[in-house]
């Protein structure tokens, strides 16, 4: 039997790439990768719905290392789909190593992203991946060189296709073939694409190159704040956030709330300098209840210990001039 794995996002294109070898026979299996970046949700749905057997693998650190100097750079916000790519398949060429699949896919379609799905580009992930000749696009496997899959006859290449360009007609026309009739919407997924994370992503990595995880997972929540060259402060906007940050508060950083009024968490990041934390006490206070006292009391916890800052509150207007 031959066995192929695939990286499976749950979008239409990796289904319909997973349905395709299923029809010749093939034992698919299925690989979904996840970072801060992106999740599994609707590879988790998708490969329920459709049966296909499939793995999670969190692939945050590296992504990340990746993410901070891709080779081939980033696309129109901070998204380095090229390098994004190659780095999956190159963790998932030594999944099929161990496991001993025969080959990788995936759903990508020629000219479907005009940066990171020209014909150039898959070459540049082919390159990257360290495993070219094992990297199948059954979706337009036809106007690319045949791979030595479809050369030694574990592949079919007459039932491969050669669908190409932006419109999804023919995909839909496949789906209808193939009976895939629900799926997720195109397009989305991936925090890097846009413009307002990008942006705080890039002043985080201007400020924090050796930024973790943790940072990163602070930049989804909340109000940002830029507080010097050296600390930012991620300021809570509703229980939901409150609870997420008091969660994620550690590594070093600090926890700050308002001591006798009612209002948001927020956490400090980064080398912050008294002056910062200081600064960081006048925009809580700003924020809760006790905005229009003429000092307000903030309580800072960091490393087990505790102690109070006794702040005006910042001006509001002022406190606008750092946001990110």
């Amino acid at each position: 039997m031959v066995r192929a794995l695939g990286i499976f996002s749950g979008g239409l294109d990796s289904i319909l790439a997973a349905q395709l070898l299923r029809r010749q026979g093939i034992e698919v299996y299925c690989l979904c990768f996840t970072s801060p970046f992106f999740n599994a949700d609707n590879a988790i749905a998708m490969a329920k719905m459709y049966d296909l057997p499939l793995q999670v693998m969190n692939i945050g650190v590296e992504h990340l290392k990746m993410l901070k100097n891709p080779r081939y750079g980033y696309g129109r916000n901070m998204n380095p789909c090229i390098d994004c790519h190659a780095l999956m398949f190159k963790i998932a060429g030594k999944i099929m190593l161990e496991k001993g699949y025969d080959f990788l896919f995936s759903g990508e379609v020629i000219g479907q992203r005009p940066k990171s799905q020209n014909r150039s580009a898959l070459m540049a992930v082919n390159k990257g991946s360290t495993c070219a000749d094992k990297i199948l696009r059954p979706l337009s496997a036809k106007l690319l060189a045949p791979t030595p899959m479809e050369e030694s006859g574990l592949v079919d290449r007459e039932q491969l296709l050669e669908i190409q360009g932006r419109s999804r007609k023919a995909q839909d026309k496949l789906a209808r073939e193939l009976g895939v009739n629900e799926y997720p919407s195109s397009g989305g997924g991936c925090l890097l694409t846009e413009s307002s994370f990008s942006g705080r992503l890039k002043d985080l990595f201007e400020h924090q190159p050796q930024c973790e995880i943790f940072d990163i997972e602070l930049l989804k929540l909340g109000r940002p704040f830029r507080l010097s060259p050296l600390a930012k402060l991620t300021l809570g906007r509703n229980r939901s956030n409150n609870e997420a940050l008091k969660r994620l508060a550690g590594n070093g950083s600090c926890l700050l709330r308002c001591q006798n009024f009612s209002g948001p968490l927020g956490v400090v990041s980064g080398n912050p300098l008294p002056k910062d934390l200081a600064t960081a006490a006048g925009i809580v206070a700003s924020y809760g209840k006790g905005a229009r006292e003429e000092q307000v009391e903030v309580l800072i916890s960091s490393n087990g210990q505790q102690h109070v800052l006794t702040v005006p509150p910042m001006d509001r207007a002022e406190t606008h001039t750092m946001l990110l």
